[in-house]
């Protein structure tokens, strides 16, 4: 057995990396795509373009306008004159959101009353929107308080501060940044992907060549065929998770919380369960476009089911039940939980179950599949 398995891992070597644009293919384009999505996919809303429109021109408001500028979110674009000018701004973009500070602000906040402040923003990008106002909501909160606590300080009673103070803290990733969510989801992705195209053309690609028929009248058996064309993709899957994870953690400052051993050993599941389902669907096409087009329709429900983009306890019940099915949707609460949380087993074992289950399933189908092919 060990004789026919490692001639069989040679031979897949050989196919693989013979040429040289597969090689590109194989290591290159992955790691490319990781680095240009994990700058290119951020939820951070930062420097946004912002327009003033000051009909006050007091102390006052020049302080509240320093307060959105120091804050390091809202970047002054421009000054504005009018309300005219306001709509001008918005509509051709050059301001992403404009502050309207209404005459009287000033004498308002003095004399007790409510000053008035209007934020206006360019809804196109709904999320980014409701963002803007959340930054805007809490400079402005965290101005009124200090204002109430001077205010408190100064009055008879004689109170040094204002009566209620919160402070919030995030456990998990304190400073907010998308990076730590996206960066070690877009590996989950990237290993989904290597791990379905190439081999999805493994087992077809040797009907289309002819040299199916040679495999089939050698000693070889079903399992060692599977686990000979498993082999060297788990090689490579696992060569580009420790690249994926190097660039992450050097340019992207992504750190590993959780145990090493256990993100590889829970990590090598996933990758076999994806080479599982990929020989399945390559054992039953007839074609490599075909088994191609295949792996491609069934990456994408995988990708955007799987919680990548959209958290899963937000989608229908029924749906949700569905993602029990997506290897993405086990991998990706595994993935967090150990880089970003630090837990152990026990804190994702119901995860480490599913995933278990799945990659069981897709390497039993792929044998019985390829039995199938042989009748």
């Amino acid at each position: 057995m060990h004789k026919r398995l490692k001639n069989m891992l040679i031979k897949e070597f050989l196919q693989l990396f013979r040429d040289p644009r597969m090689r590109m293919v194989v290591f290159g384009v992955p790691l490319i795509q990781m680095l240009l999505l994990g700058f290119a996919m951020t939820m951070d809303v930062t420097n946004i373009k912002t327009a003033i429109l000051d009909f006050d021109r007091s102390p006052s408001s020049r302080e509240l306008i320093s307060e959105f500028t120091s804050s390091g979110y809202f970047e002054i674009v421009e000054y504005l004159e009018t309300h005219g000018d306001m709509e001008d701004a918005l509509d051709n973009s050059r301001a992403r959101v404009v502050i309207h500070i209404p005459a009287g602000y000033e004498d308002d906040l003095n004399s007790g009353r409510t000053a008035k402040l209007q934020v206006l923003a360019d809804g196109t990008d709904s999320n980014t929107t409701a963002i803007v106002f959340g930054y805007a909501g809490q400079i402005v909160g965290n101005y009124a308080m200090e204002k109430i606590a001077d205010r408190l300080s100064d009055s008879p009673a004689g109170f040094a501060s204002a009566p209620i103070e919160l402070e919030t803290r995030a456990w998990f990733n304190p400073n907010f940044e998308s990076k730590y969510y996206y960066v070690p989801s877009l590996i989950a992705v990237m290993l989904l992907l290597v791990g379905m195209m190439l081999p999805s053309v493994a087992i077809v690609r040797e009907k289309e060549i002819g040299t199916i028929e040679q495999i089939m009248v050698t000693p070889i058996t079903r399992f060692e065929f599977i686990l000979g064309k498993t082999v060297p993709y788990a090689i490579i899957g696992y060569i580009e998770m420790t690249i994926m994870f190097a660039l992450a953690m050097l340019i992207f400052d992504v750190r590993i919380e959780g145990s090493w051993l256990l993100l590889y050993a829970l990590s090598g599941i996933y990758i076999v369960g994806n080479l599982g389902l990929a020989l399945f669907i390559s054992a039953t096409a007839s074609t490599q476009q075909q088994a191609l087009l295949t792996s491609f329709l069934i990456m994408m429900p995988c990708i955007l089911l799987g919680g990548f983009l959209f958290p899963v306890r937000n989608m229908p019940e029924s749906v949700q039940y569905l993602t029990y099915l997506d290897p993405v949707r086990w991998y990706l609460e595994i993935l967090r939980a150990v880089v970003i949380k630090g837990v152990g087993v026990s804190s994702i074992l119901p995860s480490i179950i599913g995933q278990s289950v799945l990659a069981i399933l897709f390497i039993v189908l792929a044998t019985v599949s390829f039995r199938k092919t042989m009748s």
